[in-house]
C-alpha cells in the first residue's frame, strides 16, 4: 500500500472506497459502532539521512511544539518518544464535529485562536473577520474560518503544522535551509485496548533498545519518562492507554475506578514495560540492551516464533508499517471499508504477524525483514 498514512474508515466522508453491500455483516456492524469515535494512530517520521541531529534542546522544543499544536488541532497525544533522528506519536484524533466547525461562533473560534497567537496577530484576525461581517461578505468570512478548521480534528493537518513549525525553528537555530524530514510521515491505525497498550510500550522501549538508558523512566523525552517526572498531560495519556486496555476485560466504569489515581496507572504500566523489556542474565551485548541480536537471529533462523513481549524489543516493522493493527475483526473491517485502496487480486484483509506468536493482526503482510535484530524502531 503506497499511502503515506492511513485514515480511519469511519472518519471518511461517504466512506469512499467502501462497498457496504460487499462487506460482511460483522464488519458493517463494527463500522457502525465506531462511527463518531476517535481514531488512534501510531505516527513516525525520520530525519533526512537519518542523521543524529536532535540533542537535548531540539527534543525539548519538539515536545513543546507537539503540545502547542495538540491543543490547536483538538487532538490528544497519548504517548510519544523523541529520539535522536526520529519521533513516535500515539495520537488520538476525534471525528470532526457535524458540519466541520460551522457550529462554532466567531467568538469561540477567536477565543480558541487567542491561545495560539500573540496580541498583534489576534488584533489582525479580529479586524479581518469583523470587516467581512460588516461588509456582509459571508463567503469571505466562511473562507477565513475554514482555513483554521481545515487544520483541526485532522491527522494530516496536525502532523503538517507540527513538522513544518519544528523545521522552521531547527533551520533558524542551525543556519540551514531545506527539508528536514525524509518523507511526509508514516502512520498506522491502532485498535483500542490491547493493541494500543502494546504499541505504547513499543514506543517507550525505544530508548532502552537503543542503549540510551537502562530504565524507560530515565528518558525524559518520552511519555513514560515525562509522566514519572510529574508531567500531568503525559500521565493523562498513559491513563487513557491503560483504561482502554482494562475496558476490554471489564466495563469502562470499573476500569476507571481501578485506575483512579496515578500510582495505580504507574504500577501497572511499569509492570507491563518490564514484562516486555526486562533484561535477562544472558544479555551481554554492549551495543544493545535487552535480548542479544545473536539470540534473536538464531530463533528466527530456526523458524521459532517471537512472543509479543519479545516483539517489543525488536525493530519491528509491524508496529510501523502494518497500516492497521488490532484483532482480526478490526483489521478485516478496515480492509473492507477501504477496499478501493487495494489491488483487485486481494480477497481479504487481516494478516497474521509472521514469526510472532500473537492474537494481533495487521493489514499489510510484511514478507521481508518484518522483524529485524538491530537498530531501533
Amino acid at each position: 500500500m503506497a499511502k503515506p498514512r492511513y485514515i480511519a474508515p469511519w472518519h471518511r466522508e461517504g466512506l469512499e472506497g467502501a462497498d457496504l453491500e460487499a462487506m460482511s455483516p460483522e464488519s458493517v456492524a463494527l463500522l457502525a459502532s465506531l462511527k463518531g469515535k476517535p481514531a488512534i494512530y501510531h505516527c513516525v517520521s525520520r530525519v533526512v539521512g537519518r542523521e543524529f541531529v536532535f540533542q537535548r534542546e531540539e527534543r525539548e522544543q519538539f515536545v513543546r511544539l507537539m503540545r502547542r499544536y495538540e491543543s490547536f488541532a483538538q487532538v490528544r497525544v497519548w504517548n510519544y518518544c523523541v529520539m535522536s533522528n526520529h519521533f513516535h506519536l500515539l495520537l488520538e484524533v476525534p471525528a470532526s464535529p457535524e458540519w466541520g466547525g460551522a457550529s462554532w461562533s466567531d467568538e469561540r473560534l477567536l477565543g480558541h485562536l487567542s491561545g495560539h497567537y500573540g496580541e498583534r496577530k489576534m488584533a489582525e484576525l479580529r479586524w479581518e473577520l469583523g470587516l467581512y461581517r460588516e461588509q456582509g461578505n459571508e463567503a469571505a468570512a466562511e473562507a477565513f474560518r475554514q482555513r483554521f478548521f481545515d487544520r483541526m480534528w485532522d491527522l494530516s493537518g496536525y502532523m503538517k503544522d507540527l513538522k513544518q513549525c519544528f523545521t522552521q525553528w531547527f533551520n533558524r537555530k542551525h543556519g540551514r535551509r531545506g527539508v528536514l524530514w525524509e518523507n511526509r510521515f508514516d502512520s498506522e491505525l491502532v485498535e483500542d485496548g490491547h493493541a494500543t497498550r502494546r504499541v505504547s510500550a513499543y514506543i517507550d522501549l525505544n530508548p532502552v533498545r537503543a542503549g540510551m538508558v537502562k530504565d524507560p523512566k530515565s528518558y525524559r523525552w518520552s511519555g513514560y519518562g515525562a509522566a514519572v517526572g510529574g508531567d500531568e498531560q503525559a500521565r493523562e495519556g498513559l491513563w487513557l492507554v491503560m483504561c482502554e486496555e482494562a475496558a476490554t476485560r471489564m466495563n469502562a466504569g470499573r476500569a476507571r475506578e481501578e485506575l483512579s489515581d496515578w500510582d495505580s496507572v504507574a504500577r501497572r504500566y511499569r509492570v507491563a514495560l518490564f514484562e516486555e523489556g526486562e533484561e535477562q542474565e544472558r544479555d551481554r551485548s554492549k551495543k544493545r540492551a535487552g535480548i542479544p541480536a545473536k539470540r534473536v537471529a538464531e530463533v528466527i533462523k530456526r523458524g521459532g516464533r517471537l512472543s509479543e513481549a519479545d516483539l517489543c524489543w525488536c525493530r519491528t516493522r509491524y508496529f510501523l508499517d502494518g497500516v492497521a493493527i488490532g484483532v482480526r475483526s478490526f483489521v478485516a473491517m478496515n480492509y473492507e471499508a477501504t477496499r478501493g485502496y487495494f489491488g483487485p487480486k486481494r480477497r481479504d484483509g487481516a494478516r497474521r504477524m509472521r514469526k510472532v506468536e500473537s492474537s494481533l493482526c495487521t493489514l499489510r503482510d510484511l514478507q521481508k525483514e518484518a522483524v529485524c535484530v538491530s537498530g531501533s524502531g
